[in-house]
């Protein structure tokens, strides 16, 4: 018995209605009448085993956009991609900050994550990231990520820095539907420390919270320009670090950008 009979016995069922007999009443258990009870329970074995299994890769570039401010202009890169199926997957993500007038990047992070299904939306991540810029740092990582009520994408995670340093950061987003090409998204990130960490101008509790809207226009599904507007605030201490080096705990940020996925 193959998987394929497996499949195609639920046709034959539909040509030989008569073979249902007695267990009619147990959809599950038609093909039993044609194939056997032993061959189908281990054809059932094998979709079991399989199903989930099926290896896929998926790349994107989540948000590949210039940030203009009063202060700055920064390109940002923040990407993604996975391989794997169902069940688990290897997720790479990174987020980059470069500044032009500068010449040199102002943060740059990646991470390596386990991805593990732990509900039919939602996955537990555990792994490794790494800060080359503003400084070379590792951290520990666990967080999860997924679909929440109301149609509304979450990621969030913890970080253990080699330092004995712990943050989080949340990311939520939504995606209105305007038409068929035409979408707003709403995106909003929260940024939290449970120490002041004063060598990466960071204060304890919420730190940052950046909050905006994106207008993007997909000319295909998987290459779409946007624009948009996002606010950036830093709370407590953090903004006390801030304006000690002349900046500003509050901007508005402009954006024109591109999403894209492969």
């Amino acid at each position: 018995m193959t998987f394929r009979a497996a499949i195609l016995s639920c046709s034959a069922l539909a040509l030989v209605p008569s073979a249902i007999g007695e267990e009619g009443d147990k959809p599950w258990s038609q093909a039993d009448a044609i194939w056997g009870e032993e061959a189908m329970a281990e054809a059932r074995a094998q979709v079991l085993e399989k199903h989930g299994d099926i290896r896929s890769t998926y790349i994107q570039a989540e948000r590949f956009e210039l940030q203009s401010s009063d202060d700055e202009d920064v390109i940002l890169l923040d990407g993604n991609a996975w391989i794997g199926g169902d069940i688990n997957k290897l997720w790479i993500k990174s987020e980059l900050e470069y500044l032009p007038d500068e010449g040199e990047f102002e943060e740059a992070e990646v991470q390596a994550l386990w991805s593990r299904a732990i509900s039919p939306y939602f996955d537990l991540q555990t792994g490794v990231r790494y800060d080359f810029e503003p400084e070379g740092l590792a951290h520990l990582v666990i967080g999860a990520q997924g679909l929440a009520p109301y149609l509304f994408e979450l990621d969030s995670a913890a970080f253990l820095s080699e330092e004995g340093d712990l943050t989080a950061r949340v990311e939520a987003e939504y995606e209105l539907i305007l038409s068929q090409r035409l979408i707003l998204q709403p995106r909003a990130v929260i940024a939290l420390s449970a120490s002041d960490i004063p060598e990466r101008e960071i204060g304890a509790g919420v730190s940052q919270i950046d909050a905006g809207l994106r207008l993007r226009y997909e000319i295909k599904r998987e290459f779409a320009p946007y624009i948009g507007i996002e606010w950036h605030q830093r709370f407590g201490q953090t903004a006390d670090y801030i304006e000690a080096e002349g900046g500003e705990s509050g901007e508005a940020v402009f954006l024109i950008g591109l999403r894209a996925w492969y």
